[in-house]
């Protein structure tokens, strides 16, 4: 199991524009199962590092990262959105 996960990260939900999305992201993997809190029971870990989110400018410079800190990494290669060519006569087809 990796280390880490390097991948750009995809738009949001509230999200209409393309900003923030091309950057690419180092997530560490989770080391420590998740434990119920005993009083709220929220769900939670010893493990911090997953909590730690790096932003990157290139794939190279994320890779570059992981390998110097000796962290193994699993590449997660951006999907290509597939945009159809759209018309205003489109609206009344029938």
């Amino acid at each position: 199991m990796p280390d880490v996960r390097i991948f750009r990260p995809s738009k949001t939900a509230m999200q209409s524009g393309r900003r923030k999305t091309h950057q690419w992201m180092v997530q560490f993997e989770r080391d420590a199962p998740q434990v119920p809190d005993p009083l709220m029971g929220w769900m939670g870990s010893r493990d911090t590092r997953t909590q730690l989110r790096l932003l990157f400018d290139s794939r190279e410079e994320a890779i570059a990262f992981a390998e110097r800190n000796g962290l193994s990494y699993a590449l997660l290669e951006p999907h290509a959105p597939a945009l159809r060519p759209k018309s205003y006569a489109e609206n009344f087809r029938d």
